[in-house]
C-alpha cells in the first residue's frame, strides 16, 4: 500500500515505515504532520482524488532538519574580467511514515 501525498509544489510518494526528504516545513523535531493525499493504491485498488482523496490522511513525525549538500555557482564573462563564485545549501525536512489513513 502507498499514497502520493504533496508538501509545497512536489508529489511524494509514500509507505509506512519510510523516511522522505521534503522542502523545509516550520515544525519542530517529533511532532506529528498530517498531509493531504493526492492518489492512495493498495494492490489493484487505486482511488485518486479530485484534488484530494476525502477522509483520507497520511500521518508522518518529524524525524530532523538537515541541509542538503553544497552546491557550487560559478558566473563568468570571458575577456571581461568577470568571475563571481557562490555556494547554497537547501534546507530540507526528514519525515518517517507513521501510517496512511483511510
Amino acid at each position: 500500500m502507498y499514497a502520493v501525498m504533496k508538501s509545497g509544489a512536489r508529489q511524494y510518494r509514500a509507505e509506512e515505515g519510510e523516511t522522505i526528504l521534503v522542502e523545509r516545513l516550520p515544525v519542530e523535531v517529533g511532532q506529528e504532520v498530517e498531509m493531504d493525499v493526492l492518489l492512495i493504491a493498495d494492490g489493484d485498488n487505486v482511488r485518486i482524488g479530485q484534488p484530494y482523496v476525502e477522509g483520507a490522511k497520511v500521518l508522518t513525525k518529524v524525524v530532523a532538519q538537515e541541509k542538503g549538500p553544497k552546491v557550487q555557482i560559478f558566473k563568468y564573462h570571458p575577456r571581461k574580467r568577470y568571475r563571481k563564485r557562490a555556494g547554497h545549501r537547501q534546507h530540507y525536512t526528514r519525515l518517517r511514515v507513521e501510517q496512511i489513513m483511510i
